[in-house]
């Protein structure tokens, strides 16, 4: 692929502050009904905490939790750190590539008890599901959905991102036009 959004690159209070405002927003516009924010390890964890504070700010102030890839036996031991899991759970990371954190998510929300409400990611890349030998014909989101019957949100979409480059008067942008939409097409 000739791109690839990097949620590592919102490391400071500022841009991490205006990420957390976008998911709360398309959370809010989106009409999904959550109880309880989760963001899998690793990037969903900084996404979720940062949606919780700025849903907050919104005055929608929801618990939120994230797993450990290795459970504790010490501590509060366990894979799951901060709010219990229960109601319904609102799922955030950055993006669904091949779905696989998020079919864990899901798995390890019900095994708790609560029921996954939606995904919330940053980007939908539009990419197909499947391997490189065995390629779906619905992107990794769709196949996400017709799975689990959970609804994916997303913030910004490929669609999102191409018109933006194709309009850019900034050269440096608008340079990686071509290369995306040979890749989409």
């Amino acid at each position: 692929t000739p791109y690839f959004f990097n949620a590592g690159l919102f490391c400071d209070g500022a841009s991490l502050r205006d990420l957390g405002r976008f998911y709360a927003q398309a959370f809010l516009a989106s009409g999904v009904a959550a109880d309880h924010l989760f963001g899998p390890a690793y990037k969903g964890i900084t996404l979720a905490a940062a949606t919780a504070i700025a849903l907050a700010e919104s005055g929608c102030n929801l618990p939120y939790s994230f797993n450990r890839k290795e459970a504790k036996d010490h501590g509060e031991g366990g894979s799951i750190v901060g709010h219990k899991l229960e109601g319904r759970v609102l799922i955030i990371d950055d993006v669904i590539t091949d779905g696989a954190s998020k079919r864990e998510s899901v798995e390890m929300i019900r095994a708790h008890g609560a029921e996954p409400a939606a995904v919330l990611i940053a980007l939908d890349r539009m990419e197909r599901g499947g391997t490189d030998d065995n390629l779906s014909k619905h992107s990794a989101v769709e196949d996400f959905v017709r799975a689990y019957r959970i609804p994916v949100v997303s913030i910004a979409t490929l669609a999102d991102l191409m018109q933006v480059l194709g309009s850019s008067a900034d050269p440096a942008l608008h340079a990686h036009f071509d290369a995306v939409k040979k890749y989409r097409d």
